[in-house]
C-alpha cells in the first residue's frame, strides 16, 4: 500500500536527506501533483521568510525581494514517473531508495531546506517547483509558466536540480527527429525482381550514417559531442510480399552552438542526393552553458571549479532561450533515473546543499 503523506507533514529545516524521503513518501505521478503541490506550498508559506509564495495549477513559485544585486532561480520538477512498487521510501545504510529519489526529489529537498534556512544570502531567490515535466512537453508546468507568468522567470542565472551525480553539467545538447521514406514497387518475393524493395533504398543512408564523424565543440570549457543515429526503420507488410513503402527515423543530437534550424540543414546535407522523403517530427533547441556570466563563474567556483558538458537534453533549454544562464546540478546518477531500483547515495545530497549553500550565502 501506498502511504500518502499530510500537507503538513514536510519540515524543511530538518536534514535534506530525510526532506527528501518525506517528498518521497508523497506519490506525485505526472498529472496526479496536487498533493505534493499542497505539501510545498504550505510548507513555503508556513516556514520561510521573506517569500511571496503563489500556486499555478500544480506549480508552485516563491520569491524574495530584498533588493540584492542579483537573482538566483531554483528550478525542479515535482512529478515522477510510474510508480514501480517503490514508494514509500527506504534507506539501507548511506543509500536511499524510492521513486524520485534521482529524478529529483532530492534536488526539490535541497532547493526547499536551503530557502528555509538561509539567514544571509548574497541573491534574491526564485523559486519554482512545476509539474508534468517526465511527459509530453505540451503539459510542460515550466512552459505554462513561461506563458501564464512570464515575470516569474526572470533571473540572472538559474539551476535545474537534474540529476547529475553532483557535479554541474552546463547548458543541454539539442534534438532532432526526422523521418525518411522511401517509395518502391510491391511484388511477390518469389518474384522479386518485378518489384523494387523500399526497405533496400535505406542502404546508402546507413552507408552515410556509419561513416558520419560526430563533430565536438569546446563551449565555455565545456566539450559538447553531437552524434547522428538510425533509430527506427519500418517497412513491409507481409512476410512473402517486397514492401513498397519504408520508413526510417533518424535522431540528430546536436551542440547547443547550432540552432534547431541548423541542424536540420546539417541532416539534410548528410543526405543530399538520395532520393527519400524529409519530414522533421520533433525537435527541441539546446542550451549554451553561459558559464562566462558571472553569477554562473561564481556558482562554479563554489563548487571547486568542477563542471561538465550536458549530454541530453533538459528545461534548462527553456532558461536559455530567455537568456538566463543555466545549469543541471543535482543529486543522483541520472542513468539511474526512472528504475525500478532507483536510487541515491545521501552523501550526494548532503555535497549539493553544502555548494549551494556556499553559492546562495553572502
Amino acid at each position: 500500500m501506498i502511504r500518502v503523506v499530510g500537507v503538513s507533514s514536510l519540515d524543511l529545516r530538518a536534514d535534506p536527506i530525510d526532506l527528501t524521503a518525506a517528498l518521497v513518501d508523497i506519490p506525485s505521478v505526472s498529472h496526479d501533483e496536487a498533493a505534493i503541490a499542497e505539501a510545498v506550498e504550505t510548507a513555503l508559506r508556513e516556514q520561510t521568510t521573506g517569500f511571496e509564495v503563489i500556486r499555478n495549477g500544480n506549480a508552485v513559485l516563491a520569491r524574495t525581494n530584498r533588493g540584492l544585486p542579483s537573482r538566483v532561480m531554483l528550478a525542479g520538477h515535482l512529478d515522477t514517473v510510474p510508480i514501480a512498487d517503490n514508494v514509500p521510501s527506504r534507506r539501507e545504510g548511506d543509500i536511499l531508495h524510492g521513486c524520485g529519489t534521482v529524478d529529483m526529489k532530492s534536488g526539490d529537498a535541497v532547493f526547499l531546506h536551503l530557502a528555509a534556512t538561509i539567514d544571509d544570502p548574497a541573491h534574491d531567490l526564485t523559486l519554482v517547483f512545476y509539474d508534468c515535466e517526465e511527459i509530453a512537453a505540451v503539459h510542460n508546468g515550466l512552459g505554462r509558466i513561461e506563458r501564464e507568468i512570464p515575470e516569474w522567470l526572470q533571473a540572472d542565472v538559474a539551476i535545474l536540480g537534474e540529476p547529475t551525480g553532483g557535479l554541474i553539467e552546463a547548458g543541454c545538447q539539442g534534438t532532432l527527429r526526422v523521418t525518411l521514406t522511401s517509395s518502391g514497387t510491391r511484388a511477390h518475393s518469389a518474384r522479386s525482381w518485378l518489384g523494387d524493395n523500399a526497405i533496400h533504398h535505406f542502404a546508402p543512408v546507413l552507408e552515410r550514417l556509419s561513416a558520419y564523424e560526430a563533430r565536438s565543440i569546446d563551449i565555455d570549457g565545456c566539450e559538447y559531442r553531437e552524434g547522428l543515429s538510425a533509430v527506427r526503420i519500418a517497412g513491409g507488410v507481409a512476410g512473402n510480399v517486397v514492401p513498397d513503402l519504408a520508413e526510417m527515423d533518424v535522431n540528430f543530437r546536436f551542440a547547443p552552438d547550432r540552432s534547431v534550424d541548423d541542424a536540420v540543414a546539417h541532416v539534410r546535407e548528410v543526405f543530399d542526393g538520395l532520393d527519400l522523403g524529409f519530414e522533421v517530427t520533433d525537435s527541441s533547441p539546446g542550451a549554451l552553458p553561459g558559464l562566462s556570466d558571472p553569477s554562473a563563474a561564481a556558482l562554479i567556483a563554489a563548487a571547486g571549479g568542477q563542471f561538465r558538458a550536458k549530454y541530453g537534453w533538459t528545461d534548462v533549454s527553456r532558461f536559455s532561450a530567455l537568456g538566463i544562464p543555466a545549469v543541471n546540478y543535482g543529486p543522483g546518477d541520472p542513468n539511474l533515473a526512472h528504475k525500478r531500483d532507483e536510487r541515491v547515495p545521501v552523501s550526494q545530497i548532503t555535497d549539493v546543499s553544502a555548494v549551494l549553500r556556499r553559492y546562495l550565502t553572502r
